[in-house]
């Protein structure tokens, strides 16, 4: 983490891909060090699950806890998994977790968003993760009514969404739902991750918070660890945040 953790911090949003690497092999150790070549100090994930049967959790929590320095998000949803709909949070071990909850929203296939409140020092700090349809129509939908919940929760805290937007389109009705409230950060094509020509890969924030970096994390484990490439952004709190 850049600096106090009351006062800037590194959050992250990877797709995974169910731990499915490039190579078509499923190796959680292998994202687990794309996570440490990252460093963040807030993870969020997408297709965090696998995608049947009793859609365990993609990161067996005994490689979390014994090859990371990260704990999931307790969403207490689904007993074999850590996540909701593939979305789950991973946080550097010592930040608190207040308070976390998931959000139902408007699908045409199963989707979900997953939240958390996290202190970091004596600030508080709202993360929202989000995997949206791939239908564009369902998209505006979603982004309206997370975007409408997000703002509520950036009057209590400041708030940062992220997650892979299902996108490609810069002026689409979902970039304009979010940006009536958020600022969209261009962290770069994140997709796909041996040959990246897409931005699907977003964080968003309030105007409680500023991005000091922004980018796309590239190495060579990335590029065989999933087919997305994880995004990443170092934010500061505003001076006129107090809690």
């Amino acid at each position: 983490m850049t600096g106090s953790p009351a006062t800037t911090f590194t959050v992250a949003s990877y797709n995974i891909h169910k731990a499915i690497g490039t190579d078509r092999n499923r190796d959680p150790m292998r994202v687990l060090n794309v996570l440490g070549e990252m460093d963040a100090d807030i993870v969020v994930l997408q297709e965090a699950d696998r995608r049947f049967g009793k859609r365990q959790s993609a990161l067996p929590a005994f490689l979390i806890e014994h090859h990371s320095d990260y704990e999931p998000v307790p969403l207490d949803v689904q007993l074999d998994s850590m996540g909701w709909h593939g979305n789950a949070i991973l946080v550097r071990e010592g930040i608190e977790i207040a308070d976390h909850d998931i959000v139902h929203i408007p699908y045409l296939e199963p989707r979900g968003v997953v939240t958390a409140t996290l202190a970091l020092g004596e600030r508080r700090l709202s993360v929202f993760g989000m995997h949206l349809d791939l239908s564009g129509l369902w998209r505006a939908r979603q982004a309206r009514e997370i975007a409408k919940l997000a703002r509520a929760h950036s009057d209590m805290h400041p708030t940062v969404l992220t997650g892979d937007l299902n996108e490609w389109r810069t002026s689409s009705a979902t970039h304009r739902e979010f940006a009536r409230g958020f600022t969209m950060l261009d962290c770069g094509r994140s997709f796909h991750s041996r040959r990246p020509v897409a931005k699907l890969d977003r964080i968003m924030h309030c105007d409680r918070l500023e991005m000091l970096e922004c980018g796309v994390h590239r190495s060579a484990l990335a590029t065989k660890a999933s087919d997305h490439l994880p995004v990443w952004a170092t934010l500061r709190f505003t001076a006129d945040v107090s809690a």
